[in-house]
Protein backbone atom coordinates (compact mmCIF):
# COMPACT_ATOMS: atom_id res chain seq x y z
CA UNK A 1 0.00 0.00 0.00
CA UNK A 2 2.84 2.68 1.24
CA UNK A 3 4.79 1.76 -2.46
CA UNK A 4 1.24 2.56 -4.28
CA UNK A 5 0.65 5.61 -2.62
CA UNK A 6 4.74 6.49 -3.30
CA UNK A 7 4.45 5.92 -6.66
CA UNK A 8 1.45 8.24 -7.27
CA UNK A 9 3.53 10.71 -5.71
CA UNK A 10 6.20 10.64 -7.93
CA UNK A 11 4.09 10.85 -10.54
CA UNK A 12 1.99 13.97 -9.06
CA UNK A 13 5.57 15.61 -8.70
CA UNK A 14 6.89 14.98 -12.10
CA UNK A 15 3.18 16.49 -13.44
CA UNK A 16 3.87 19.88 -10.95
CA UNK A 17 7.51 19.49 -12.08
CA UNK A 18 6.43 19.73 -15.87
CA UNK A 19 4.03 21.87 -15.42
CA UNK A 20 6.81 24.40 -13.79
CA UNK A 21 8.60 23.85 -16.30
CA UNK A 22 6.43 24.65 -19.11
CA UNK A 23 5.05 28.02 -17.26
CA UNK A 24 8.43 28.93 -16.71
CA UNK A 25 9.46 28.31 -20.67
CA UNK A 26 6.38 30.07 -21.62
CA UNK A 27 6.53 33.07 -19.18
CA UNK A 28 7.61 36.21 -20.12
CA UNK A 29 11.16 37.69 -18.76
CA UNK A 30 10.06 40.58 -17.26
CA UNK A 31 7.84 40.55 -14.39
CA UNK A 32 4.26 38.87 -14.28
CA UNK A 33 1.30 42.01 -14.19
CA UNK A 34 3.83 43.99 -15.27
CA UNK A 35 1.37 47.27 -14.91
CA UNK A 36 1.77 49.76 -18.35
CA UNK A 37 -0.51 52.73 -19.97
CA UNK A 38 -1.36 52.19 -23.22
CA UNK A 39 -2.58 55.40 -25.10
CA UNK A 40 -5.74 55.58 -27.43
CA UNK A 41 -8.38 57.75 -29.04
CA UNK A 42 -12.06 56.85 -28.52
CA UNK A 43 -11.83 55.76 -32.08
CA UNK A 44 -13.22 52.46 -33.82
CA UNK A 45 -9.47 52.62 -35.43
CA UNK A 46 -8.19 52.23 -32.15
CA UNK A 47 -9.78 48.85 -31.62
CA UNK A 48 -6.75 46.61 -31.47
CA UNK A 49 -6.15 47.87 -28.11
CA UNK A 50 -9.52 47.02 -27.20
CA UNK A 51 -9.70 43.85 -28.08
CA UNK A 52 -6.56 42.98 -26.61
CA UNK A 53 -7.20 44.11 -22.96
CA UNK A 54 -10.86 42.67 -23.17
CA UNK A 55 -9.79 39.47 -24.96
CA UNK A 56 -7.25 38.67 -22.12
CA UNK A 57 -4.10 39.32 -25.15
CA UNK A 58 -2.12 41.48 -22.96
CA UNK A 59 -2.47 39.39 -19.54
CA UNK A 60 -1.21 36.71 -21.73
CA UNK A 61 1.75 38.14 -21.75
CA UNK A 62 2.21 39.06 -18.60
CA UNK A 63 0.75 42.91 -19.12
CA UNK A 64 -1.74 44.81 -16.98
CA UNK A 65 -3.18 47.63 -19.00
CA UNK A 66 -4.52 50.71 -18.64
CA UNK A 67 -6.07 52.24 -21.69
CA UNK A 68 -5.41 56.22 -21.36
CA UNK A 69 -7.40 58.58 -23.71
CA UNK A 70 -6.09 61.65 -25.64
CA UNK A 71 -8.73 63.92 -28.11
CA UNK A 72 -5.65 64.51 -30.59
CA UNK A 73 -2.20 63.01 -31.50
CA UNK A 74 0.28 65.49 -30.20
CA UNK A 75 -0.77 65.33 -26.60
CA UNK A 76 0.01 62.21 -26.62
CA UNK A 77 3.11 61.79 -27.97
CA UNK A 78 4.83 64.10 -25.29
CA UNK A 79 2.68 61.93 -22.30
CA UNK A 80 4.59 58.93 -23.96
CA UNK A 81 8.25 61.10 -24.26
CA UNK A 82 7.48 61.61 -19.80
CA UNK A 83 6.11 58.16 -19.63
CA UNK A 84 2.91 59.13 -18.64
CA UNK A 85 1.59 56.43 -21.27
CA UNK A 86 4.14 53.62 -22.51
CA UNK A 87 2.63 52.69 -25.53
CA UNK A 88 0.39 54.43 -28.15
CA UNK A 89 -1.28 54.38 -31.40
CA UNK A 90 -1.63 57.42 -33.37
CA UNK A 91 -1.07 59.13 -36.38
CA UNK A 92 2.39 60.97 -37.06
CA UNK A 93 2.27 64.50 -35.71
CA UNK A 94 5.35 67.24 -36.24
CA UNK A 95 5.63 66.66 -32.19
CA UNK A 96 6.25 63.07 -32.38
CA UNK A 97 9.27 63.94 -35.04
CA UNK A 98 10.41 66.18 -32.81
CA UNK A 99 10.26 64.21 -29.61
CA UNK A 100 12.06 61.61 -31.22
CA UNK A 101 15.10 63.54 -32.85
CA UNK A 102 15.50 64.53 -28.98
CA UNK A 103 15.72 61.00 -28.15
CA UNK A 104 12.60 60.23 -26.10
CA UNK A 105 10.06 58.64 -28.53
CA UNK A 106 10.29 55.93 -30.90
CA UNK A 107 7.90 54.54 -33.16
CA UNK A 108 8.01 51.05 -33.43
CA UNK A 109 5.26 49.39 -36.05
CA UNK A 110 2.46 50.68 -38.14
CA UNK A 111 -1.24 50.74 -37.59
CA UNK A 112 -3.90 51.92 -39.59
CA UNK A 113 -3.81 52.37 -43.16
CA UNK A 114 -5.85 53.48 -46.44
CA UNK A 115 -6.75 50.49 -48.70
CA UNK A 116 -8.10 50.31 -52.11
CA UNK A 117 -11.64 48.78 -51.52
CA UNK A 118 -12.04 49.76 -47.81
CA UNK A 119 -13.62 52.88 -47.01
CA UNK A 120 -11.00 55.32 -45.47
CA UNK A 121 -10.66 58.83 -44.53
CA UNK A 122 -13.48 60.66 -46.34
CA UNK A 123 -13.33 64.62 -47.27
CA UNK A 124 -15.81 66.40 -46.18
CA UNK A 125 -17.55 69.85 -46.52
CA UNK A 126 -19.84 72.31 -43.98
CA UNK A 127 -23.65 72.45 -45.53
CA UNK A 128 -23.00 76.11 -46.29
CA UNK A 129 -19.66 75.23 -48.43
CA UNK A 130 -21.50 72.93 -50.61
CA UNK A 131 -23.97 75.37 -50.95
CA UNK A 132 -21.16 77.73 -52.07
CA UNK A 133 -20.23 75.54 -54.75
CA UNK A 134 -17.37 73.35 -52.91
CA UNK A 135 -19.22 70.18 -54.18
CA UNK A 136 -15.42 68.54 -54.96
CA UNK A 137 -12.20 68.91 -53.63
CA UNK A 138 -11.03 70.48 -56.85
CA UNK A 139 -13.23 73.02 -55.98
CA UNK A 140 -11.65 73.98 -52.29
CA UNK A 141 -9.68 76.61 -53.23
CA UNK A 142 -9.13 78.74 -50.91
CA UNK A 143 -11.61 76.55 -48.27
CA UNK A 144 -10.60 77.00 -44.69
CA UNK A 145 -9.49 73.37 -43.78
CA UNK A 146 -9.47 72.10 -40.09
CA UNK A 147 -6.57 70.47 -38.38
CA UNK A 148 -6.51 69.80 -34.53
CA UNK A 149 -2.92 71.24 -34.54
CA UNK A 150 -0.41 73.04 -37.36
CA UNK A 151 1.67 69.58 -37.74
CA UNK A 152 -0.96 66.90 -37.47
CA UNK A 153 -2.08 64.22 -40.35
CA UNK A 154 -5.20 66.92 -40.86
CA UNK A 155 -2.29 69.45 -42.17
CA UNK A 156 -0.91 66.77 -43.76
CA UNK A 157 -3.74 65.08 -45.89
CA UNK A 158 -4.98 69.22 -46.44
CA UNK A 159 -1.72 69.53 -47.79
CA UNK A 160 -2.04 66.57 -50.03
CA UNK A 161 -5.53 67.28 -51.42
CA UNK A 162 -4.32 70.83 -51.89
CA UNK A 163 -0.92 69.94 -54.23
CA UNK A 164 -2.74 67.28 -56.31
CA UNK A 165 -5.44 69.83 -56.80
CA UNK A 166 -3.27 72.79 -57.41
CA UNK A 167 -5.50 74.39 -54.99
CA UNK A 168 -4.44 76.45 -51.82
CA UNK A 169 -6.28 75.88 -48.81
CA UNK A 170 -6.61 78.20 -45.35
CA UNK A 171 -5.56 75.90 -42.14
CA UNK A 172 -7.51 76.33 -39.09
CA UNK A 173 -6.39 74.70 -35.99
CA UNK A 174 -9.29 73.69 -33.06
CA UNK A 175 -7.32 71.81 -30.98
CA UNK A 176 -9.58 68.85 -30.37
CA UNK A 177 -11.74 67.06 -33.01
CA UNK A 178 -14.78 67.28 -31.18
CA UNK A 179 -13.84 71.01 -31.49
CA UNK A 180 -13.57 70.57 -34.92
CA UNK A 181 -16.98 68.47 -35.52
CA UNK A 182 -18.96 71.49 -33.74
CA UNK A 183 -16.98 73.90 -36.05
CA UNK A 184 -17.94 71.94 -39.57
CA UNK A 185 -22.02 71.37 -38.32
CA UNK A 186 -22.10 75.61 -37.60
CA UNK A 187 -20.21 76.10 -40.65
CA UNK A 188 -16.90 78.08 -39.21
CA UNK A 189 -14.73 75.40 -41.21
CA UNK A 190 -15.30 74.73 -44.65
CA UNK A 191 -13.40 71.13 -44.99
CA UNK A 192 -11.78 68.40 -43.19
CA UNK A 193 -10.54 64.63 -43.81
CA UNK A 194 -11.58 61.96 -41.04
CA UNK A 195 -11.87 58.33 -40.85
CA UNK A 196 -15.05 56.94 -41.95
CA UNK A 197 -16.94 56.38 -38.56
CA UNK A 198 -17.43 60.63 -37.80
CA UNK A 199 -17.51 61.53 -41.54
CA UNK A 200 -20.60 59.05 -42.70
CA UNK A 201 -22.32 59.68 -39.47
CA UNK A 202 -22.31 63.20 -39.59
CA UNK A 203 -23.18 63.12 -43.78
CA UNK A 204 -25.76 60.39 -42.68
CA UNK A 205 -26.90 63.11 -39.65
CA UNK A 206 -27.42 66.02 -42.23
CA UNK A 207 -24.23 67.77 -41.00
CA UNK A 208 -21.44 67.72 -43.79
CA UNK A 209 -21.32 66.35 -46.93
CA UNK A 210 -18.76 64.12 -48.18
CA UNK A 211 -17.17 65.15 -51.03
CA UNK A 212 -14.21 62.69 -51.76
CA UNK A 213 -11.72 60.05 -49.89
CA UNK A 214 -7.78 60.26 -48.67
CA UNK A 215 -7.20 57.04 -50.68
CA UNK A 216 -7.65 58.74 -53.83
CA UNK A 217 -4.75 61.34 -52.99
CA UNK A 218 -2.74 58.85 -50.82
CA UNK A 219 -3.37 55.13 -51.84
CA UNK A 220 -0.67 54.12 -49.61
CA UNK A 221 -1.17 56.18 -46.33
CA UNK A 222 -0.07 55.23 -43.21
CA UNK A 223 -2.38 56.47 -41.16
CA UNK A 224 -1.30 55.56 -37.72
CA UNK A 225 1.48 53.97 -36.14
CA UNK A 226 2.59 52.57 -32.77
CA UNK A 227 4.88 54.47 -30.82
CA UNK A 228 7.04 54.23 -27.23
CA UNK A 229 9.24 55.42 -25.28
CA UNK A 230 12.82 55.64 -26.83
CA UNK A 231 13.90 53.82 -23.45
CA UNK A 232 11.26 51.13 -24.28
CA UNK A 233 12.50 50.36 -27.43
CA UNK A 234 16.24 50.38 -26.83
CA UNK A 235 16.14 49.03 -22.91
CA UNK A 236 12.64 46.72 -22.83
CA UNK A 237 12.68 44.87 -25.76
CA UNK A 238 10.79 41.82 -23.95
CA UNK A 239 8.00 44.32 -22.79
CA UNK A 240 7.77 45.78 -26.08
CA UNK A 241 7.68 42.96 -28.18
CA UNK A 242 4.99 41.32 -25.42
CA UNK A 243 2.75 44.49 -26.03
CA UNK A 244 2.89 44.45 -30.09
CA UNK A 245 2.45 40.46 -30.01
CA UNK A 246 -0.79 41.42 -28.22
CA UNK A 247 -1.71 44.63 -30.12
CA UNK A 248 -1.21 42.32 -33.11
CA UNK A 249 -3.52 39.68 -32.08
CA UNK A 250 -6.39 42.40 -31.58
CA UNK A 251 -5.78 43.72 -34.84
CA UNK A 252 -5.94 40.09 -36.01
CA UNK A 253 -9.34 39.08 -34.86
CA UNK A 254 -10.97 43.08 -35.50
CA UNK A 255 -9.99 42.52 -39.13
CA UNK A 256 -11.08 39.01 -39.37
CA UNK A 257 -14.77 40.25 -37.87
CA UNK A 258 -15.39 43.47 -39.00
CA UNK A 259 -13.01 44.00 -42.37
CA UNK A 260 -12.62 40.67 -43.98
CA UNK A 261 -15.99 39.47 -42.50
CA UNK A 262 -14.30 35.92 -42.68
CA UNK A 263 -15.71 35.03 -39.18
CA UNK A 264 -19.74 35.40 -39.70
CA UNK A 265 -22.35 37.94 -38.86
CA UNK A 266 -21.95 36.48 -35.20
CA UNK A 267 -19.04 37.47 -34.58
CA UNK A 268 -18.98 40.55 -36.01
CA UNK A 269 -21.64 41.56 -33.84
CA UNK A 270 -19.45 40.26 -30.75
CA UNK A 271 -16.94 42.99 -32.03
CA UNK A 272 -19.16 45.61 -32.45
CA UNK A 273 -20.40 44.68 -28.82
CA UNK A 274 -16.78 44.73 -27.47
CA UNK A 275 -15.93 48.17 -29.12
CA UNK A 276 -18.75 49.90 -27.92
CA UNK A 277 -17.53 49.64 -24.82
CA UNK A 278 -15.38 52.37 -25.99
CA UNK A 279 -16.59 54.20 -28.88
CA UNK A 280 -19.90 56.31 -28.44
CA UNK A 281 -20.66 54.65 -25.60
CA UNK A 282 -22.75 57.39 -24.56
CA UNK A 283 -25.43 56.16 -27.43
CA UNK A 284 -27.34 53.09 -27.09
CA UNK A 285 -25.81 49.66 -29.09
CA UNK A 286 -28.57 50.04 -31.93
CA UNK A 287 -27.51 53.87 -33.06
CA UNK A 288 -23.47 53.38 -31.69
CA UNK A 289 -23.28 50.16 -34.07
CA UNK A 290 -23.96 51.34 -37.78
CA UNK A 291 -21.35 54.47 -37.01
CA UNK A 292 -18.66 51.72 -35.61
CA UNK A 293 -19.03 49.56 -38.87
CA UNK A 294 -18.03 52.43 -40.93
CA UNK A 295 -15.02 52.65 -38.87
CA UNK A 296 -13.49 49.50 -39.99
CA UNK A 297 -10.37 50.31 -41.85
CA UNK A 298 -7.44 47.85 -41.97
CA UNK A 299 -4.64 47.62 -39.30
CA UNK A 300 -2.13 46.41 -40.44
CA UNK A 301 -1.05 42.59 -39.86
CA UNK A 302 1.88 42.27 -37.18
CA UNK A 303 2.14 45.94 -37.03
CA UNK A 304 4.14 46.00 -40.11
CA UNK A 305 4.31 49.28 -41.48
CA UNK A 306 4.23 51.13 -45.42
CA UNK A 307 7.58 52.74 -44.86
CA UNK A 308 7.60 54.79 -47.98
CA UNK A 309 4.46 56.34 -47.02
CA UNK A 310 6.27 57.10 -43.38
CA UNK A 311 9.26 58.60 -45.44
CA UNK A 312 7.27 60.96 -47.26
CA UNK A 313 5.07 62.01 -44.59
CA UNK A 314 8.38 62.58 -42.61
CA UNK A 315 10.00 64.62 -46.25
CA UNK A 316 6.25 66.95 -45.97
CA UNK A 317 7.20 67.69 -42.56
CA UNK A 318 10.38 69.12 -43.31
CA UNK A 319 9.72 70.83 -46.77
CA UNK A 320 7.05 72.72 -44.66
CA UNK A 321 9.85 73.51 -42.22
CA UNK A 322 7.42 71.63 -39.30
CA UNK A 323 10.62 69.76 -38.11
CA UNK A 324 14.27 69.75 -38.06
CA UNK A 325 15.68 69.42 -41.33
CA UNK A 326 18.40 67.00 -39.63
CA UNK A 327 16.25 64.66 -38.19
CA UNK A 328 16.36 61.41 -40.32
CA UNK A 329 13.97 58.04 -40.64
CA UNK A 330 16.13 55.68 -38.41
CA UNK A 331 16.05 59.11 -35.83
CA UNK A 332 11.88 58.54 -36.01
CA UNK A 333 11.37 54.75 -36.50
CA UNK A 334 13.44 51.28 -34.97
CA UNK A 335 12.54 49.25 -38.09
CA UNK A 336 13.94 46.27 -35.95
CA UNK A 337 10.25 45.64 -34.49
CA UNK A 338 8.23 45.05 -37.54
CA UNK A 339 8.24 44.34 -41.08
CA UNK A 340 7.94 46.75 -44.18
CA UNK A 341 5.00 46.65 -46.25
Amino acid sequence: MFSIIRRQMLRFAGVAIGVGVLASATAPAFAENTKINVGALRFTSHSASFVALERGYFADEGLDVTLKFFQAAQPMAVAVASKDVDYAVTAISGGLISLAQKGATKVIGGALSEEVGIDGSMIIVSNEAFEAGMTDPSKLDGAAWALTQTGSSFHYTGSQVAKSEGITLRFKPLQKVGAIIGAMKSSQVDAWAIVPHISKGLAKGGAVHIIGAIADYIPDYQVTVVFTSADNAANEREKTEAFLRAFSRGAADFNAALVDRTLGDEAADDMVRLIHKYVYADRPYEKAAPSIINGSMRINENAAMNVDNVKAQLDWFKSEDLVDQSITFDMLVDSSYFEAK
